[in-house]
């Protein structure tokens, strides 16, 4: 019998020690604090990378929270639809690897969910803590109301579809 999938997975990935780089993560900590529907679920994906494939797969829709060094002013927030890995911007070393290549290998299974990137323009990280930038800090309402727009956008396609289905098993 086949398992019927979750529906969405938000992700953060950082590293928490490394200040912006840990930027995933610290929303990930506030998305929990809130009130999501109950078909969304929050995972702090640290720099897990490729380790995390077999719970990504389990869900249709992915919303992948990252810094990422890209050269546009520090904390400017852009929301992507990346396709493949080539697609996704220069994310940080500390794990710019293992997800790329987590990517990569779900492509090669024909098993990827959907996914929406969320990408924090960050400076490089020259020092360790695990307090954010203000200049990220004052990013982070802008950040989930993006996600919470993501969320609503994902519902709103799912509901049409069923709607879409429902209407297709009537017509003679």
């Amino acid at each position: 019998m086949k398992q019927k999938m979750k529906k969405l997975l938000i992700l953060g990935i950082g590293n928490l020690v490394l200040k912006d780089e840990g930027i995933g993560i610290h929303i990930i900590n506030r998305l929990e604090k809130a009130q999501l529907p109950p078909w969304v679920d929050l995972l702090d994906g640290g720099t897990g990378g490729i380790f995390l494939i077999d719970t990504i797969q389990q869900y249709e829709h992915l919303i992948l929270i990252d810094a990422t060094l890209d050269n546009l002013p520090v904390g400017t927030v852009r929301l992507l639809k990346p396709k493949y890995s080539c697609d996704y911007p220069l994310l940080l070393s500390a794990h710019e690897i293992g997800l790329k290549e987590m990517i990569e290998a779900m492509i090669i299974q024909e098993k990827i969910p959907e996914i929406d990137l969320v990408a924090i323009s960050v400076e490089e990280i020259n020092e360790i803590g695990m307090q954010l930038s203000p200049k990220i800090e004052k990013e982070i309402p802008k950040i989930i109301n993006n996600i919470y727009q993501l969320i609503e956008r994902i519902k709103f396609e799912d509901d049409h579809l069923s709607w879409k289905n429902e209407t297709r098993q009537h017509v003679p």
